[in-house]
């Protein structure tokens, strides 16, 4: 560029993440249906909205966003039991994975509850796909969901009495002699 010829104009200003402008139009939304108060946690891995809220309100949460228009999430994608017994009080916990196929707008509720009271409300009311997902729950993590029609295990037998997905177990078997250090690397 020579001294007498204009300057090139500055490129275009990045133009906004839909990713994250949608998610803020979803939170926006849910803390005008809900309340703020009503989410903590609220963070955004991968571009998927998270939130955490309590086992108390979840069940009128979750149906409250299926029921609004605006949102639409009409699809329960995902529910699952998470165990973090290093969590006291908060040892045990759900993930709702909610998702509007017209909106294309996908978002990830969570609650968490301690192992000694590990009582949810079910959802099965609003989503009829919760019942297999919540008797899976129930049979690998020992989560009771008040008001399930059905509520047996699902894939282990029917007298087992523990939950195996729970961390109660150490991960080896410290008694075996076949693994020694030096195979190993410890």
């Amino acid at each position: 560029m020579t001294p007498q010829e204009p300057a090139a104009p500055a490129a275009p200003a990045v133009a906004e993440d839909p990713q994250k402008a949608a998610n803020a139009r979803l939170l926006a939304r849910l803390h005008q249906l809900f309340g703020a108060e009503a989410f903590t946690d609220v963070e955004e891995p991968y571009g998927l909205l998270t939130a955490t809220t309590t086992r108390e309100r979840i069940h009128g949460i979750v149906a409250g966003l299926k029921q609004d228009e605006e949102i639409g999430l009409h699809f329960l994608t995902t529910m699952c039991g998470i165990n973090y017994p290093e969590n006291p009080g908060r040892e045990l916990g759900m993930i709702y994975h909610l998702h509007s196929l017209t909106q294309n707008i996908r978002l990830r509720l969570k609650i968490f509850f301690p192992v000694a009271d590990p009582v949810v409300p079910t959802l099965t009311d609003i989503y009829l796909t919760a019942n297999w997902m919540e008797r899976e729950t129930y049979d690998f993590y020992g989560v009771v969901f008040s008001g399930h029609p059905n509520l047996i295990r699902i894939l282990n037998v029917e007298d087992m009495d523990y939950h195996p997905m729970r961390k109660e177990y150490p991960l080896e078997d410290g008694t075996r002699e076949d693994k020694t250090d030096l195979f190993f690397g410890r």
